[in-house]
């Protein structure tokens, strides 16, 4: 039986790289197609009607999630590193009550049980993290994208611009559907998003766990509003 965690390098290469792109593909079976994170109720509102208004809510919404939920993820990767549990649960609790509406609670925790059943699934990373992975309930996505990082030898700056990226192309393919907007805007939109991605990845993984926050009050109304919205393609 796998029981160690190996301390993953400084850059990714080969079937790390591979395991990256795995994990930050479109195509994992987590869900997050479903989600607009608020985007959706932004259209409604009148805040998002094109492809500028678009990218500057887009944008907004990478910072707040630079720093705020990403620098927790980059510590439970510390954290799945260690193997300690204490501070796995802790980080966990604190990523769960970083998500101020309903919606944002219930997408977290969907999203995070489907990726830990899938790296079941896929016996991905030691049987000793997957253990601990699956006896924790509920689980935050994030937790879970660490624990897959850790499981796959994958560099921490190389998976945290992963996971910005495909949260970046998950906005940016949800304003297609809602604005709408046509594939060619939606490709300037994340083609113009790149240094950006760059910059809030470095950030995050040197940001201490104490100086991350998720404040950003006009997010956390219009996702509330997201549950009583007349029409809706998205869960939040």
């Amino acid at each position: 039986m796998d029981t160690t965690m190996t301390t993953a390098p400084a850059k990714s290469t080969g079937t790390e790289l591979i395991a990256l792109l795995h994990l930050a593909s479109p195509a994992l079976p987590i869900g997050a197609f479903s989600y607009s994170q608020g985007l959706e109720a932004a259209i409604d509102a009148g805040i998002i009607h094109d492809a500028a208004s678009a990218r500057a809510w887009i944008a907004a919404g990478l910072d707040v999630t630079a720093r705020g939920e990403t620098v927790l993820l980059a510590q439970q990767y510390r954290n799945w590193a260690a193997l300690d549990t204490v501070a796995l649960a802790d980080c966990n609790d604190e990523l769960l009550a970083m998500r101020e509406s309903f919606e944002f609670r219930q997408e977290t925790e969907q999203m995070g049980w489907s990726l830990a059943r899938l790296l079941d699934d896929l016996t991905w990373g030691p049987d000793t993290a997957r253990a601990i992975l699956r006896a924790m309930r509920p689980v935050s996505l994030p937790t879970a994208y660490a624990c897959a990082m850790q499981g796959a030898g994958i560099a921490l700056h190389d998976g945290l611009l992963a996971w910005l990226f495909a949260w970046t192309e998950n906005q940016v393919a949800a304003a297609l559907k809602a604005v709408p907007l046509g594939q060619v805007a939606g490709q300037r939109i994340l083609f113009g998003l790149r240094q950006d991605i760059a910059t809030a990845a470095t950030r995050a993984a040197a940001t201490r766990v104490e100086d991350a926050s998720t404040f950003a009050p006009m997010l956390g109304i219009l996702s509330a509003r997201h549950e009583s919205q007349y029409s809706r393609l998205f869960r939040s």
